[in-house]
């Protein structure tokens, strides 16, 4: 009989997944006091991770006010997973008075350290109940090797949420064939609607493929998009390699066949979630900017064009100096300056051109912090540097897009400023994947630097 567990978590663990609490089945989890006066500490600063702070701290109430007495809540809670028709019992919760703790040895010093307090926590545990497997679960990789370093067993990494367990099995949103894709098609049906050509081959052709998937060879003639999948057949939009190539945004055409793909999907008023991703200066502002541009002025598809992005930590409160939110919030969001500024270089008064892009196109640069509660109609939205976000932050934003609104997230998963977040728990990450077989929703991947020489060496070799 395997000994029973007892997790205990890191702030960071709540604050990244607060539904974490459901996801150790019948194992049990401490909660040291250090971790709730984290989260106090957290939830009342106007900071992207207050709400999280927020929900974790009304996840454990949910639970611990269950309890009958105070004995119970050093003891444990049963965790109970209300389902439809019955309730499934976990393991249980307790909180663990980490501040009557003395020094002894083998404890780290904790005068101001908090993550000194929760191993220490930890390594009390581990020594009180050695018939269990006692496991410190954080997120900070230091933490880990600290608490491993003062002798702790067993430290583990919250990975629950991933998704996949290598960021290169991520979707790139196009499939590049090896040999021209008419070569392998024996029995195709080809039909016309809506002055579009599709075809429709067997499902052994491509087997791997999901909707919205960009398909090409290099005869620089063929290239489709999977539009419906089922079990024996794949149904393809045939795009043509020429018209892609040549489509053209606000004065811009692609440099290459993923920009194109991307201008695809953009333009489309069937995709409502475009994921654009790429290294810096693979042009994925740039095209983003120019297709909504397009959309807003010329086709009138949308009324506007709303801006937002994860601020870094040092200005996640834009604060209390005099000026408007879009005043506050354009330093952080100078790359869609900078882009129009690219665009319109060469006209005869380029400062004239771009403050007249921004009023007619109504650009508006938002805080993520009032994103709540919106319920955003007739727009386009870009969501820069979304790789720095958490799923639960991207859920939130995602979920204001109502009627006839496009949401657009654009990121480079090589660059997250993020404490809490890595390459493979990054909520970019998280939607790619689960949006990965949506028929509302395209990912492409960019390929290529065209920023600058220097930007295209520093990117391959630093």
């Amino acid at each position: 009989m395997t000994a029973s567990k007892l997790y205990i978590l890191d702030t960071n663990v709540l604050l990244h997944d607060p539904k974490c609490l459901y996801e150790f089945k019948e194992q049990d989890i401490t909660i040291p006091m250090t971790v709730l006066e984290e989260l106090d500490d957290i939830k009342d600063r106007k900071k992207n991770v207050a709400a999280e702070a927020r929900h974790a701290i009304r996840a454990i109430d949910d639970i611990i006010s269950t309890a009958k007495d105070a004995g119970q809540i050093t003891k444990g809670v049963q965790i109970k997973l209300e389902g439809k028709d019955r309730v499934i019992k976990l393991g249980r919760l307790s909180i663990f008075p980490d501040h009557e703790l003395t020094t002894r040895q083998g404890f780290l010093p904790d005068e101001r350290n908090k993550d000194n307090k929760i191993i220490n926590c930890a390594l009390h545990l581990q020594a009180t109940f050695p018939h269990r497997q006692v496991i410190l679960v954080t997120k900070d990789i230091n933490m880990r090797l600290k608490a491993l370093g003062a002798g702790l067993q067993r430290v583990e990494d919250y990975r629950t949420d991933q998704l996949v367990s290598d960021i290169d099995l991520l979707p790139a949103g196009h499939q590049h064939l090896e040999k021209p894709f008419w070569e392998g098609v024996e029995q195709v049906d080809s039909f016309q609607e809506n002055g579009h050509t599709f075809h429709r081959v067997d499902r052994s052709v491509l087997p791997d493929t999901y909707p919205n998937e960009y398909i090409y060879d290099d005869s620089k003639d063929f290239a489709a998009r999977t539009v419906e999948v089922t079990d024996e057949k794949v149904t393809l939009q045939d795009l043509g390699y020429e018209r892609l190539m040549q489509q053209s945004c606000w004065g811009i055409q692609p440099i290459n066949i993923q920009q194109a793909f991307a201008m695809n999907a953009l333009l489309d008023p069937d995709v409502d979630l475009s994921i654009l991703l790429g290294a810096a200066g693979s042009g994925k502002t740039l095209v983003a900017l120019a297709c909504a541009l397009e959309m807003v002025i010329e086709d009138r598809r949308y009324n506007k064009i709303i801006v937002t992005r994860s601020t870094p930590p040092v200005a996640e409160d834009i604060g209390f100096l005099p000026g408007t939110e879009e005043e506050k919030m354009t330093p952080w969001l100078s790359s869609i300056n900078d882009n129009l500024e690219a665009m319109h270089e060469h006209d005869e008064r380029p400062q004239s051109s771009v403050k007249y892009a921004i009023e007619k196109a109504n650009i508006q640069f938002k805080s993520l912090n009032f994103i709540r509660g919106r319920s955003i109609q007739n727009a386009i939205v870009l969501i820069d540097e979304s790789q720095n976000l958490t799923p639960q932050q991207l859920k939130t934003i995602l979920t204001r897009c109502g009627k006839n609104t496009k949401m657009v997230c654009l990121g480079n998963l090589a660059q997250i400023d993020s404490n809490y977040l890595t390459a493979l728990t990054s909520g970019l990450t998280y939607i790619v994947e689960r949006f990965r077989d949506f028929n509302g929703s395209a990912s492409i991947h960019f390929e290529g630097i065209f920023r600058s020489r220097l930007a295209e060496y520093a990117e391959e070799q630093l």
